[in-house]
């Protein structure tokens, strides 16, 4: 087996690494055939994890990383698992199995059936796809916490029944996010996350507020955390827009072990529209936006006319709760050179 080509995979402009497992052997039971289904041959694959290392190569820590061992399971999982007439289905489903794994951001699959039922002589037959967080459709399935709901596709159109939280919009409309961390560079975690959202389809980055410190309150002791508030204008259901929100926190090696807890990004729905929404994973208006002055403070330097259902206009709620643990950092955030706008 020759040793494939690879193209690099560019994030945001900046080559990723890779982790790359060849020549896994499994014996399968795909093709178009009965005989192919019944009596099995072999198959191979080759993947290519596109990854950050940074972290884990400073810190020579297993957890930080992408497991190689766990790369080699999944596919084999998927290579021995139920049968599939195409080479190219079973290519697919191995790159979702890997793009569910945290840190990876896009996946490169060969598959080999080097027994496949031809007529003449040759050596082998492959498909080979590239699927990164966007074409595997897993910025909403990639997440912790809430089910996107409906055909698992979760900016696929679907019928206007059902959950409320499912139902895509008529129009897009305007939501607003919270985002909040104290892990790390949270200033350039908080840029990364702007232009992530943007490019998810379904999701525009229209502007961003203030940048505020904030004293943490409840919880271990822990560091200071930076917040901002950003307007979006989406055509996502709002359980969705959750879902893509909570698949870029995971990006970020967010992780939920401790209550109020230290974290590297948070991002919350603050708002969706005018709706007033609640379910068991989904409360809309976020049930304690009106209570935190860390939320209500940039707000008001974004959108400070906005009406929050059941509360009252946001000026006038962040007058109301005050500054008190809340620190102006940046009045325009991002940098005044830079828009809030990733496209600018």
């Amino acid at each position: 087996m020759t040793t494939p080509t690879i193209t690099p995979y560019l994030k945001d402009g900046i080559e990723l690494d890779q982790i790359i497992v060849q020549g896994i052997r499994v014996t399968g039971f795909h093709g178009v055939y009965a005989p192919e289904k019944e009596s099995g041959q072999l198959f191979l694959a080759d993947v290519v994890a596109h990854v950050s290392t940074r972290i884990a190569a400073d810190k020579d820590d297993l957890l930080r990383t992408v497991n190689y061992s766990e790369i080699a399971d999944r596919t084999a999982e998927v290579l021995g698992g139920d049968p599939s007439d195409l080479l190219e289905t079973v290519a697919e489903h191995i790159a979702r199995a890997i793009l569910e794994m945290p840190g990876v951001q896009a996946v490169d699959v060969t598959v080999h059936k080097p027994q496949a039922p031809l007529h003449v002589e040759f050596r082998d037959v492959m498909v080979k796809i590239r699927r990164d967080l966007r074409s595997g459709t897993l910025w909403a399935d990639k997440r912790i916490g809430s089910s996107a709901g409906g055909s698992g596709d979760p900016f696929a159109p679907g019928p206007r029944t059902g959950d409320p939280a499912d139902l895509q919009p008529l129009q897009p409309v305007t939501a607003f996010l919270g985002l909040g961390g104290n892990i790390g560079d949270v200033d350039a975690s908080f840029r990364e996350a702007l232009w992530e959202l943007h490019r998810i389809p379904g999701i525009e980055v229209l502007r961003a507020s203030s940048l505020f410190r904030t004293r943490p309150v409840g919880g271990p002791e822990q560091a200071d955390f930076l917040n901002v508030v950003v307007a979006v204008e989406t055509s996502l259901a709002p359980r969705a827009l959750l879902a893509a929100c909570q698949g870029v926190e995971v990006l970020h090696g967010r992780e939920r072990l401790e209550a109020n807890g230290p974290r590297t990004l948070d991002i919350d729905v603050l708002a969706y529209d005018a709706m007033t929404l609640d379910t068991e994973d989904l409360v809309v208006p976020h049930p304690r936006a009106s209570e935190r002055a860390f939320v209500l403070q940039p707000w008001a330097t974004l959108a400070p006319d906005f009406d929050l259902p059941g509360a009252g206009r946001i000026g006038d709620l962040a007058a109301a709760i005050g500054t008190d643990g809340v620190e102006l950092v940046a009045e325009r955030w991002p940098a005044a050179q830079e828009s809030a706008n990733p496209q600018a």
